[in-house]
């Protein structure tokens, strides 16, 4: 079992910087790719980035990729989400998650149902 509790949120002027971050407690959190996603009212919650459980490999998704940098520290048991340049359209509620799903192919780190533990959100809002 893990819990998932995210913090860090709040508001931004367009261009500004943001550092999430994800506090896990449970077993074996260092053997867990993690991952973050982001939700607006009336759409599908959707894929930020993921991270293995080696800080070997990192994923992005193309619309934060060269702006957000993920990153975890399995001694704190702790994720983050470093984000810079931030736009309005990145205005949502972030969720940091825990894949339980075994490897399937890279595809699958960005897919919500590969994630079995969620934090609560954390929200973002970005001012123009």
């Amino acid at each position: 079992q893990v819990q998932l509790v995210e913090s860090g949120g709040g508001l931004v002027q367009a261009g500004g910087s943001l550092r999430l971050s994800c506090a896990a407690s449970g077993r074996t959190f260092s053997r867990y790719v993690m991952g973050w996603f982001r939700q607006t009212p009336g759409k599908e919650r959707e894929f930020v980035a993921a991270i293995s459980w080696s800080n070997s490999d990192t994923y992005y998704a193309d619309s934060v990729r060269g702006r957000f940098t993920i990153s975890r520290d399995n001694a704190k048991n702790t994720m983050y989400l470093q984000m810079n340049s931030l736009k309005p359209e990145d205005t949502a509620v972030y969720y940091c998650a825990a894949k339980t799903d075994p490897y399937r192919g890279d595809y699958y780190y960005t897919r919500t149902e590969s994630y079995g533990y969620w934090g609560q959100g954390t929200q973002v809002t970005v001012s123009s």
